[in-house]
């Protein structure tokens, strides 16, 4: 789990836009950004999404829609959405929501990069299961 980095700056307000599907961040120098939930969703921090090396991510499709059901903080240093697909195990430290805010274009870039390259659209719905394929031999 990373931990705080020392000059990541820590929100004074979070705020769940529903109707719009972006978790608003505002900071203390008057700073606020707007982060997707799809954009969240898909970059979940989760073990069982990001696998246990690189290499074998299960790519996350079919999230535009979704939304954050219920936010948790966890100590002082995350947040912990459940989202509107049941997915509930992604702890978003400060450091990843500052770096989901201020990187989006780029993350954004390398989603739909890894789509592409994967054959993937990004609407497509996930498999409850997913099967074959060695990424996903041993994680279960």
């Amino acid at each position: 789990m990373s931990g705080l980095k020392s000059d990541t700056p820590v929100p004074t307000g979070v705020v769940v836009h529903a109707l719009s599907r972006v978790l608003e961040l505002q900071y203390g120098n008057g700073e606020s950004y707007r982060i997707p939930f799809e954009l969240m969703r898909v970059y979940t921090p989760s073990a069982e999404a990001r696998g246990h090396g690189p290499g074998q991510e299960t790519l996350q499709t079919g999230k535009r829609e979704v939304t954050i059901t219920a936010l948790e903080g966890v100590g002082n240093y995350a947040l912990q959405p459940t989202f509107s697909d049941g997915h509930s195990s992604g702890i978003y430290s400060w450091d990843q929501l500052y770096e989901l805010a201020t990187r989006q274009d780029e993350l954004w870039a390398e989603y739909f990069a890894k789509l592409k390259a994967a054959g993937v659209e990004r609407d497509a719905p996930m498999a409850a299961q997913p099967h074959g394929g060695a990424a996903h031999g041993h994680c279960h």
